[in-house]
């Protein structure tokens, strides 16, 4: 008699629950907010008791894989019709730009001004491009911004980088005299060497004294200017202007020869860093217009914000009740599930990160009640199948396989409208606008974390929790609640 050793499908099942456990614990630490206070004290017994009051601080994801730095504050990013802030938009000046050249223009002056707002520590800010007929613009958000004006001095709208030299042996001027230092300035001519030139600026520590420097690395052809700049100009100040005013005018001490500079001079750590994203901005490759500017008040604020949470949980909870009313213990494992998918949401959220907009919220809140999509069709047909006589086993497994068909195809379906709001291949006859984009986001990752949920959660916690003498009492009172037998 022929046979073989079958490895029990129970050790398969608890090596999933294991992976959804270390999940779960993964999605709570990173659900938490960054502090919250832990405040208990237990009775008192032959006088003595104990009682602990003390806040306990998340920190933030931070470390290292070679030359890649992964951070992660773990904060919710709030939108500009949640927190407020500043909406610019801008109109590029392609007059002087081949046609096949302009969406690069275009892209490269997205590129360009997302820098600037990054660099000045500008957070959840989004810059976005449009592009219709001959109209080329650049919409730039900033939540928690509300000085317009200084939206327009970041972004740097005409920013044009440049390095000028003195044909003049004149010294520095007194600093208290105003006329002297304008007309010194005046003096400085214009090089060749510009903002397209310098790779990149940043801002570093002396190993001599230890304070802030501001390095300097050129691109090749960068380099060979550079190069003939000093050598001509050992003891005199070379200006770097940006939009036609001094930034700095550091004096050249040497010739520098490899491309590499640093500018020192008793910098702050704060002018230093100042100074570098100066430097950083460059030169944008088209001209911008500053078409409308607004300032735009919170539509919702933290107060609503909040509401709007406690309604989504308040929905969450009457789900969880009817699946338990509707399937008895069934429906508790459902609702564990739904539990592993709201930490897992707010997980994703928080380390993708997801801007929360008021589209955004809406996809979250419709994307939680469709999780339970998957276990009520699962469910149902596991009825079917036990009304046929089958045990709970062989219903149970049958009702996840049958149903799974049901499920792919609705599911898919979503998807693929979530794929065209969201339209990542910037499609000029689809909808480019922030908030569909973020109702598209957040709604497809529900579906995706549902999905998971609903098949490999439940089914896991199925075979694990509900077997033997449960089994029958679950069978008996599910040909009750379905009714007619």
């Amino acid at each position: 008699m022929k046979g073989r050793l079958v490895k029990p499908r129970v050790s398969r099942n608890i090596k999933l629950f294991l992976f959804i456990a270390c999940i779960f614990f993964v999605s709570l630490y990173i659900a938490l907010p960054s502090s919250f206070p832990v405040v208990f004290s237990t009775p008192s017994i032959a006088g003595k008791s104990f009682s602990v009051d003390r806040t306990i601080i998340r920190p933030p994801i931070d470390f290292s894989l070679g030359s890649l730095r992964v951070y992660r504050d773990l904060e919710w990013k709030m939108g500009l019709d949640i927190q407020g802030g500043t909406r610019v938009s801008l109109t590029a000046d392609m007059q002087n730009i081949p046609k096949d050249d302009r969406a690069d223009a275009l892209e490269s002056a997205r590129e360009i001004i997302s820098r600037r707002v990054d660099m000045f520590g500008v957070s959840e800010a989004v810059v976005r491009t449009s592009m219709a007929g001959d109209q080329y613009r650049l919409i730039v958000e900033m939540p928690g911004l509300s000085d317009s004006n200084q939206a327009l001095n970041l972004i740097g709208t005409t920013a044009q980088l440049d390095f000028r030299e003195n044909p003049d042996d004149s010294i520095f001027p007194d600093p208290a005299s105003p006329s002297a230092t304008i007309a010194w300035i005046s003096s400085f001519s214009p090089t060749d060497l510009t903002g397209k030139d310098l790779k990149k600026s940043s801002v570093q520590y002396s190993t001599e004294n230890g304070q802030p420097v501001v390095s300097l690395v050129f691109t090749e052809e960068g380099k060979k200017k550079f190069a003939e700049i000093t050598q001509r100009n050992v003891g005199k100040p070379v200006g770097i202007f940006l939009d036609g005013f001094p930034v700095t005018v550091p004096n050249v001490n040497e010739p520098i020869l490899n491309g590499e500079a640093v500018i020192s001079g008793g910098f702050t750590e704060e002018g230093a860093k100042e100074l570098s994203v100066q430097l950083n901005a460059g030169a944008l490759p088209v001209p911008i217009i500053v078409e409308q500017q607004e300032s735009i008040g919170a539509s919702l604020g933290n107060e609503a914000v909040n509401q709007t949470f406690l309604a989504g949980l308040l929905g969450v909870g009457v789900v969880m009740v009817f699946m338990i009313l509707l399937y008895g213990w069934r429906g508790v494992i459902a609702d564990l599930a739904l539990v592993m998918y709201a930490l897992i949401t707010v997980a994703l959220y928080k380390l993708i990160p997801v801007t929360l907009s008021l589209p955004g919220l809406a996809g979250l809140l419709l994307s939680i009640g469709m999780a339970v999509d998957s276990n009520i069709l699962i469910f149902e047909r596991m009825k079917e199948e036990m009304r046929a006589g089958r045990p709970f086993k062989q219903a149970m497994e049958l009702g996840f396989g049958r149903a799974w068909d049901s499920i792919k195809d609705a599911n898919t379906a979503t998807l693929f409208t979530c794929f065209i709001l969201f339209n990542p291949l910037e499609w000029d006859f689809l909808s480019r606008s922030g908030m569909v984009r973020g109702f598209a986001l957040t709604l497809a990752l529900g579906i995706v974390v549902s999905l998971f949920t609903g098949i490999v959660v439940t089914r896991t916690l199925l075979r694990l929790f509900l077997r033997d003498d449960s089994l029958k009492r679950v069978g008996r009172d599910s040909h009750v609640l379905g009714g007619v037998r």
